[in-house]
C-alpha cells in the first residue's frame, strides 16, 4: 500500500519525499528521484489485471474459484466439527438416566430359548414337504412372456 509522502528540499535544493508514523515523526527520508523512479517500476493491480491476455485473466480467475471453493468447504467441515463438539459436550453434561429393566427381562435375555423348542423347529422345518412347482406348459402366452422379461431383468442385475 502507498504511504502518504509530505515534499521538501534540501539545504542544497535537492527534492525529497519524507514519510511520517503515527505520531507524525518522521520515519523515512527520501530523494524525490529515486522514490518516483521506483514508483514508475511498480504497477499496480489495475496495470497488472489489464496487461493481462485472455489465457492468464481465464487462469486467474479458475484459482480464485478454487480458492473460494476450497475455503468455503473448510467452514463447513469446521461448522460440522464445532456442532458434533458442542454434541458431544451435552451428552456428557447431560446423560441420560440409565432404562430400569426388571428381573425378568435380564433372565430371558441370558437364558434364550429352551433347547427343546429349538430342536423341535428345526425338525419340523426339515420334515415338511416343499411345494410342487407348476409346469410351464400350464401357463398362458401371456404369462411365458412375463416370466421371459423377469428372467431377463434378474440377469442384468
Amino acid at each position: 500500500m502507498a504511504t502518504r509522502r509530505t515534499t521538501m528540499r534540501s539545504r542544497t535544493g535537492t527534492k525529497l519525499y519524507a514519510v511520517r508514523d503515527e505520531s507524525g515523526q518522521f520515519k523515512d527520508i527520501q530523494t524525490y528521484q529515486r522514490a518516483h523512479a521506483a514508483d514508475l517500476r511498480h504497477k499496480s493491480k489495475a496495470e497488472k489485471v489489464a496487461a493481462q491476455g485472455p489465457i492468464e485473466k481465464k487462469v486467474r480467475k479458475a484459482a480464485n474459484d478454487a480458492v473460494k471453493s476450497v475455503k468455503s468447504s473448510v467452514r463447513g467441515a469446521v461448522a460440522a466439527v464445532e456442532r458434533a463438539a458442542k454434541r458431544a459436550v451435552k451428552q456428557v453434561s447431560n446423560p441420560q438416566p440409565a432404562r430400569k429393566t426388571t428381573v425378568k427381562d435380564a433372565a430371558r435375555k441370558t437364558a434364550g430359548k429352551p433347547a427343546v423348542k429349538n430342536a423341535a423347529k428345526k425338525a419340523a422345518k426339515t420334515a415338511a414337504p416343499k411345494p410342487a412347482v407348476k409346469k410351464a406348459a400350464a401357463k398362458s402366452p401371456a404369462k411365458k412372456t412375463a416370466a421371459k422379461v423377469a428372467k431377463k431383468a434378474a440377469k442384468t442385475r
